[in-house]
């Protein structure tokens, strides 16, 4: 038996469809403040060292990103797929992505570092790490034809223009259709959905090595951007589900966004724990049983002194509790609750990352100082992104509202 009666399709300029004011009045202070509140984050963290100051930087920056291209995913996955269950979040999917334009500006910072030339942030960067760590010449010289000043920065603006480009053109189709609702542009949105992913799915891998993995240079797995693409995917979903909640709680989409939509966000939620956990010990497991020096190195690491109980910390957090509190039908279905484990879940995320990027900055975490800079950091650079989804939303509809399936959507009941 049905749990919910579907909702009639309302005129595309109902109040339902618009940014709630209390919200829209919220953007420039989230800009403002979240630059303050950043740049403070990121002078404590020079106060314990460039280098740390400059990581805790980065690791805001990945999970902002991490977030912009798992919702970039998740719009072109459901063109592919011809999905219908979806039009009705689709767009706050479609907000985020086109955040990857700012954050580009963001990231300028982390190429600022390779102009001093010293190994501010990145280990490759020092003109004395090979003789420092005792390196064979002819290997490091190899090494440094691809990570180099020049072609680093080349390759970012590569990855940069691929998201971009891909973004502003879903965005704008998906806008356009509000008015025309034509059913060719969903078409023409299918179409170029799969070369669309191949090229996502190419940039977003070697962005991971580039700019994530070459922080330990030595140090190489073929797995690890498939790994930083299961949390972008898992950290998206758990946007898009609190977003909804949030727009409902203030009164948008209140008859669009359904139980059913909620329990759809749950499971995605829940497999992408489970892919993420399953690439995560897959990468483990391979260089445990290689045991390569080159590859033991980077995990060896990461499990001494605090380090280490930050890694059974996502082993029992990151993985066994959510994926058992999330496992249930009845919490899939139940809209505070799941909404409760995406929040959970994006903080996760957020140690995740930082328990990969930040040992590279010095073996402790940098005291109180670090504590704060690194909160701050991710505080601040998350608060921008989210007063600029706040200003581009206002200045549109939060749902696709004359997509062909949008009454599929609205309709739409699990089995």
């Amino acid at each position: 038996m049905s749990e919910h009666d579907t909702p009639a399709v309302k005129i595309a300029d109902d109040p339902a469809f618009k940014l709630p004011t209390s919200l829209s009045s919220l953007s420039m202070p989230l800009c403002i403040g979240g630059v303050a509140v950043l740049l403070i984050g990121w002078a404590c963290g020079s106060s314990v060292s460039a280098k740390f100051g400059m990581s805790a930087y980065l690791t805001a920056f990945m999970f902002c990103l991490t977030i912009v291209l798992g919702s970039l995913f998740f719009v072109m996955i459901q063109h592919l797929v011809r999905a219908g269950w979806s039009v009705v979040v689709r767009r706050i999917a479609e907000l985020y992505m086109v955040m990857v334009i700012p954050l580009g500006v963001l990231f300028l910072p982390v190429l600022a570092t390779l102009l001093f030339g010293n190994g501010t942030l990145y280990n490759w960067d020092d003109p004395t790490y090979a003789e420092k760590n005792f390196l064979p010449l002819a290997i490091w010289t190899e090494k440094l034809r691809w990570l180099n000043q020049g072609w680093f920065t080349v390759r970012a603006i590569f990855y940069f223009a691929i998201w971009s480009a891909l973004a502003i053109w879903y965005f704008r189709q998906s806008v356009e259709q509000d008015e025309t609702g034509e059913k060719a542009v969903s078409d023409r949105m299918q179409y170029w959905s799969g070369p669309a992913i191949m090229a996502f799915c190419g940039a977003t891998s070697f962005a991971a090595f580039d700019w994530v993995m070459s922080l330990a240079p030595m140090w190489f797995s073929t797995m690890f951007g498939v790994y930083v693409f299961a949390g972008s995917v898992l950290a998206a979903h758990c946007t898009i589900c609190i977003t909804s909640f949030t727009l409902q709680r203030l009164g948008a989409l209140r008859d669009e966004v359904t139980v059913e939509h909620y329990h759809d966000l749950g499971k995605f939620i829940f497999g992408f724990v489970f892919f993420w956990s399953y690439i995560a010990f897959s990468q483990y497991m391979l260089i445990w049983y290689g045991n390569i020096p080159e590859e033991t190195h980077w995990i060896f690491e990461r499990q001494l002194g605090a380090w280490g109980w930050i890694g059974i910390v996502l082993i029992l957090f990151h993985w066994a509790l959510p994926f058992l509190g999330t496992m249930s039908r009845h919490v899939r279905r139940n809209a505070p609750l799941i909404t409760f484990w995406a929040v959970y879940l994006l903080i996760m995320h957020y140690v995740d990352l930082y328990w990969v990027i930040m040992p590279e900055a010095g073996s402790s975490m940098g005291g109180i100082l670090g504590v704060i800079s690194s909160l701050f950091c991710v505080v601040g650079m998350t608060a921008v992104m989210i007063g600029l989804v706040l200003r581009v939303a206002d200045q549109t509809k939060i749902a696709a509202v004359r997509d062909p399936r949008l009454q599929e959507s609205l309709a739409f009941e699990n089995i």
